[in-house]
């Protein structure tokens, strides 16, 4: 091979590699942008991308510049990445270090402020003078020269680089986990990428000759290979530091996106670059190139689909994270609400449909509770006349029934009621009754032939079984709901206790900073009772919560508005997705909150227009106020660790 051919390829080559750097940097930074924005390691290391992605796009665009003005302008440029990566790696090592409980006592912060200045002094200088950078050469390769004041750059980059290496070398040593050990170390080397990939080592060489040529191309290519493998290895432990979740999930959402994101590029970057140059059966290459880019794109997600369980399962989701592919198997099983009533919806429109009648429902039955669920039609019962109607008395079911056989034996009773036959839906679980459906009457008496009470059997066993399940899914979220914010709470501590710091995680939860829960609800129930004045509202352990703090500046200082704000944004945490209803289970707690205290209407009335008793409203208004009180906990250890990140 002739060099003039070996000098083509490796050009080419080279636009690969250098575009596929700047892929996986910029996929790197908007996975950190939008996975922990707030997490101090986090915001470094996003920082420290972005100066690699500026270096590599210059690269790519001044190989598609033959302009030696613009070409010079666009190296120059390039100094916004290589001046101020030292300081970003410098950061990102304080960074890192800290979260190993070794906080700053003032000396790398200020170490940080002053290597930006000198980050932004050296970027200035070599964009207005030539002082860092002068004379550009255009062959074999566009390079600048050294300028007089390079050697201090150099010296610059030399020291941040070491402090920074340091920096990670000591806390490798403070990890005392093998996981937490073992992530440091891969950082550890990992770093050495953007010290390789952002340093000008072209300015280091003397005068090219053109017989040099093949020899650097070969070497410029073997580095952007590397780089680009380093800088997809590097987001392995970085992607730990930010999200508040388990490793499994992070591990899995990494998988994912550096598949359909980084991945997907290249493979689209290989076909733009490469498929115009090819030729297909006289086909023109240029014509072809978008339908082969959406078959690559298209392909690769089918590609993935298949095979991203597969890695999960091998990687992920092994033998000892059998409760998690559990709860993934829940995840996608479950019947939201709105799910049920579709298929509530669905099994009424099947049951008109072939019994040949314009209307049916589904009600739902807890004790003398109606809910109506689901129906279909233009003739329907009222809710009033459905709650006057004693339905367990008409439909004779005993309520200390347990018996599910005998329960089945009077699965098809059909019960005239009004205009409507009624039949029981009972619970699989013992036989217990959980509601009933209704269908307009054809005639005085149900006259169901064999064929259709065949059909009906089933549609309407289909309904019970659906509405057993919107009760049963119904526990299970309540529960979840509880489950659900203490794991919040305890992800706002596990970044500390991950990375080896007890202390920090122990300042998060200490309780002489945050009352405990049972006595801060009672001062949350004092000042809802005080929603509208009073000297509840305004307790000295509300006011010197941080949220509290932050609203006093929006209030304009009054105490009063701003712990309003306060309890009302936590209320509104509490409210459900979908359409407002009074009587519906999950609406119960807000409803409670928002009759109760917002509008302040008196309990007899709360209890009247909710269904219930006032002995179950007091125990729901007990559950209310420990929910908003959970919310407010935890919106305040949350701001406590953004404050010491």
């Amino acid at each position: 091979m002739s060099d003039e051919l070996f000098i083509l390829l490796s050009r080419q080559i080279n636009e690969v590699l250098t575009a596929a750097t700047v892929i996986v940097a910029v996929s790197m930074l908007l996975y950190n942008l939008s996975h922990g924005p707030r997490d101090r390691v986090t915001r470094a290391s996003s920082v420290l991308l972005g100066c690699v992605s500026a270096i590599y796009v210059g690269d790519v665009l001044v190989a598609i510049s033959r302009a030696p003005q613009t070409v010079e302008s666009l190296l120059r440029l390039q100094w916004l990445g290589i001046a101020f990566a030292p300081a970003a790696l410098f950061h990102l090592s304080d960074a890192l270090l800290a979260t190993t409980g070794l906080q700053s006592r003032g000396r790398r912060r200020r170490a940080v402020r002053v290597l930006y200045a000198f980050a932004t002094l050296f970027f200035i200088l070599a964009i207005s003078t030539d002082l860092i950078v002068r004379d550009l050469l255009m062959r074999p390769l566009e390079i600048m020269q050294a300028g007089a004041l390079f050697p201090l750059f150099v010296i610059y980059f030399g020291i941040a680089s070491l402090f920074a290496f340091n920096n990670v070398l000591r806390a490798r040593r403070r990890c005392l986990t093998r996981a937490t050990y073992r992530r440091m170390t891969y950082l550890l080397f990992a770093l050495v990428t953007p010290m390789a990939g952002t340093f000008p080592f072209s300015l280091l060489l003397p005068s090219l000759k053109e017989a040099d040529a093949a020899l650097l191309w070969l070497l410029i290519n073997i580095g952007n290979l590397g780089i680009v493998l380093m800088l997809a290895f590097m987001a392995y432990p970085l992607a730990f530091f930010g999200p508040k979740k388990p490793d499994r999930m992070i591990k899995a959402e990494l998988l994912s996106f550096l598949l359909r994101g980084p991945i997907t590029g290249i493979a689209v970057l290989v076909v733009i670059l490469y498929v115009p140059r090819l030729s297909f059966f006289g086909i023109p290459s240029e014509a072809l190139m978008p339908f082969v880019a959406v078959a690559t794109v298209m392909g690769l997600q089918w590609l993935f689909t298949i095979i991203i369980p597969i890695i999960e399962q091998k990687l992920i989701y092994t033998e000892d994270q059998e409760q998690a592919r559990q709860l993934q198997a829940l995840s996608q099983h479950l019947l939201t609400r709105d799910d049920a009533k579709q298929l509530l919806e669905a099994t009424l429109a099947a049951i008109c449909d072939y019994l040949r009648v314009p209307s049916a429902f589904v009600i739902s039955l807890n004790g003398e509770k109606v809910t109506l669920e689901q129906q279909v039609g233009p003739l329907q019962p009222t809710l009033e006349a459905l709650e006057r109607a004693h339905l367990s008395a008409l439909l004779q079911i005993n309520s200390s029934l347990e018996n599910g056989a005998q329960a089945h034996a009077d699965s098809l009773r059909l019960v005239a009621w009004q205009s409507f036959w009624l039949i029981a839906l009972r619970s699989n679980r013992g036989g217990r009754l959980i509601g009933a459906l209704g269908i307009w009457a054809r005639n005085t008496t149900p006259d169901l032939q064999a064929e259709e009470e065949a059909v009906f059997r089933v549609l309407y066993q289909r309904a019970a079984r659906v509405l057993d399940d919107m009760r049963l899914q119904a526990e299970l979220f309540a529960n979840l709901e509880d489950i659900i914010e203490t794991s919040a709470a305890v992800g706002l501590e596990s970044e500390s206790v991950r990375y080896g710091n007890a202390a920090e995680a122990a300042r998060l939860t200490d309780p002489a900073a945050l009352d405990s829960a049972t006595e801060f609800s009672e001062v949350i129930w004092g000042a809802l009772r005080d929603y509208w004045g009073g000297a509840r509202l305004t307790d000295s352990r509300l006011l010197r919560l941080q949220q509290v703090q932050a609203q006093l500046a929006e209030q304009s200082g009054d105490a009063a508005k701003a712990v309003r704000a306060v309890l009302n944004s936590a209320i509104e945490a509490l409210k459900p997705q979908g359409a407002y209803s009074l009587t519906s289970a999950e609406w119960m707690l807000y409803n409670i909150l928002d009759l109760r205290f917002i509008k302040g209407q008196k309990v007899r009335d709360v209890a009247r227009k909710l269904a219930m008793s006032d002995a179950d409203f007091y125990r729901k208004q007990r559950i209310a106020v420990e929910r908003v009180t959970q919310v407010i906990l935890g919106r305040e250890k949350q701001l406590n660790a953004e404050r010491i990140s």
